[in-house]
């Protein structure tokens, strides 16, 4: 069986006769990928790296390879008036093998309903044919008594996703107007304080409005839903970038993490407050996550490149982020952590005039700061004394944060340690917002022969006291029932032949002999080493074969036979009689003659 439980969804295409309703497809794709995710051993590729095959013409198995998955869903909406008709399929990706497909008729305002069964479906069916994990019962839940409060969230997010002004203060009208009509609608909760945060990164609207505003709506969401991963991942920020608290930072990514593990925004946070507090093991382990879940991300790959940066491969650093601003010229983080790069490869006169021709917004402390690091670097003493003076002043505003952030920076650059100790001293009693990104950067390494920066470094950066995310394999019977399972079992197969039903599964299977689905699993992989397909077919197999050797079934065409011993599919049958013999139907039977 494949060590590899792994899917990619893949965007579901809009059937309907609206071209509108794309958005309404994408949400229902993204739901799935969010329910898929829940799943901790099943590895569900992450939206991003799906949606970049949305519309392009790319074979199955060349996305599969592309996103290392074994298993890819496609489907389609079609959604006419209050009629909404889903379909989709799994596909095996090494052979192009479509092993499950479905369609189904529902009303729109049972859409939460829907959701649920095809993703508990989707991933019985991956469980059944590729190995053990446990799900819960349910998936997916009902969000709202309003169906248009659901489709405002929608809207929100299609523009949501796009990650610019524009679309983001559309986002925000839409979630608006769904709390008009649902004000206790978590998702959208939550959504919206995920556009206030990320409008106080941007500067689209003031810092600490715009993270009162955020912090306010997840402490409300949190109160109807306390098990909302996405709410813990906006705490994990405000965390960090409001009370430069890196304890409560980790706590929440890692309780987002515990909630849902596929969670590529907080493996990515994980790996990003790892790395700052020096623990660089930690801090691969969660990248790789995040590598593996989104690898076409180029938020994930961002963060690739600035743990390269922090663990000083600058030149790998630097490739990395010119690939990122590529596929984005605007990508504000990129340029920064660019100039640091060159800045440590003393590549000082690029730095001094790197803002010059670049046409985006970038925040005037930014540019300064940059002015100031290149001249103090370049050993121009006064051109850097007449921006640390600029930066003073800029720093002294309401959004001054981060000119605040680059007066530290250029104290260490320009020799002047005490000060730069001064600074962090005020830091942490003001709960600098950018404190802790500042601390552990390599411009200020300087600082770390001094023995004040250990000390300091355990006041920024604590031990970490969370407990580990655990996600490891767990034995569900003891031996004793697993024996007794094990026995009912194989005497329910002997006596009541039940691979001979071919709709078959392994719910069914676990209601027959009374044994939760998760036990059953656990029991067929762990202790007969088979996946639920691979030891029904088995029996399927034996029967063909004994109905075959029977000369009273001559009459029988080989299908017919097939179909008679379970098997619902030519292809299914074909693949498992020759995976079982290393025969074709064929070929046995001509070996019986």
């Amino acid at each position: 069986m494949p060590q590899n439980l792994s899917i990619a969804v893949l965007p579901f295409k809009n059937m309907s006769s609206d071209a509108e309703n794309e958005y309404f497809c994408d949400g229902i794709t993204e739901e799935i990928i969010n329910a898929l995710a829940k799943i901790g051993s099943l590895k569900v590729t992450s939206r991003t790296s799906s949606f970049h095959f949305k519309n392009k013409e790319v074979p199955i198995g060349s996305i599969a390879e592309t996103l290392n998955v074994t298993t890819v869903l496609e489907g389609s909406v079609r959604l006419s008036g209050n009629v909404l008709r889903i379909t989709a399929q799994l596909i095996q990706a090494e052979d192009d093998f479509h092993f499950w497909s479905e369609t189904w008729d529902r009303k729109l305002e049972n859409i939460f309903e829907i959701q649920d069964e095809v993703s508990l479906l989707i991933a019985d069916k991956i469980r059944e044919n590729f190995g053990h994990f446990e799900m819960a019962d349910h998936l997916i839940f009902k969000q709202t008594n309003n169906i248009n409060a659901y489709e405002y969230s929608l809207m929100a997010r299609f523009h949501k996703n796009k990650w610019n002004p524009e679309d983001i203060k559309i986002a925000e009208d839409y979630y608006k107007k769904g709390l008009e009509i649902d004000a206790n609608h978590v998702d959208s909760l939550v959504g919206l304080a995920d556009v206030y945060s990320f409008m106080a990164m941007t500067g689209v609207m003031p810092f600490v409005e715009a993270w009162e505003k955020s912090n306010k709506l997840v402490e409300q969401a949190l109160k109807i839903d306390p098990n909302n991963p996405e709410a813990y991942y906006q705490k994990t920020n405000s965390s960090f970038f409001t009370e430069s608290n890196f304890n409560d930072a980790l706590k929440f990514a890692k309780r987002s993490i515990q909630l849902k593990p596929n969670y590529v925004e907080s493996q990515q946070f994980l790996s990003f407050l790892y790395v700052l507090s020096g623990d660089t093991v930690k801090a691969k382990e969660h990248l790789d996550i995040a590598l593996g879940i989104d690898p076409l991300s180029q938020e994930t790959l961002f963060f690739s490149a600035y743990f390269d940066y922090m663990t000083e491969n600058y030149a790998k650093s630097l490739k990395q982020l010119d690939s990122c601003l590529e596929a984005n010229p605007k990508n504000i983080p990129a340029h920064s952590v660019k100039c640091l790069c060159l800045l440590m490869l003393e590549r000082f006169d690029e730095v001094i005039t790197y803002y010059d021709d670049i046409q985006i917004q970038v925040v005037e402390a930014e540019k300064t700061g940059t002015l100031a690091l290149g001249y103090a670097a370049k050993k121009d003493q006064q051109n850097a004394l007449k921006y640390l003076e600029l930066l003073k002043e800029q720093a002294k505003t309401p959004d001054g944060f981060s000119a605040d952030s680059f007066v530290f920076m250029l104290y260490a650059v320009m020799g002047d340690i005490d000060m730069a100790f001064d600074w962090v001293q005020k830091g942490i009693e003001n709960k600098s917002s950018l404190l802790m990104l500042r601390y552990a950067d390599p411009v200020v390494g300087s600082m770390r022969l001094d023995k004040r920066y250990q000390k300091f470094h355990k006041i920024v950066f604590p031990v970490d006291n969370n407990a580990s995310v655990k996600m490891g394999k767990k034995e569900l019977l003891d031996e004793s029932s697993a024996f007794n399972y094990r026995s009912k079992l194989m005497e329910h197969i002997k006596q009541n032949e039940p691979y001979l039903d071919p709709t078959l599964t392994l719910r069914y299977l676990a209601d027959q002999i009374a044994i939760h689905p998760n036990k059953l699993s656990w029991l067929l992989n762990d202790k007969l080493g088979k996946s639920f397909n691979e030891f029904i077919n088995a029996y399927r197999v034996e029967h063909f074969k004994q109905l075959a050797k029977d000369p009273k079934n001559a009459h029988l065409t080989l299908v017919g036979m097939a179909y008679d011993s379970g098997f619902n599919s030519k292809t299914v049958f074909n693949t498992y009689f020759k995976k079982e013999t290393g025969l074709t139907p064929k070929q046995f039977l001509k070996g019986q003659q």
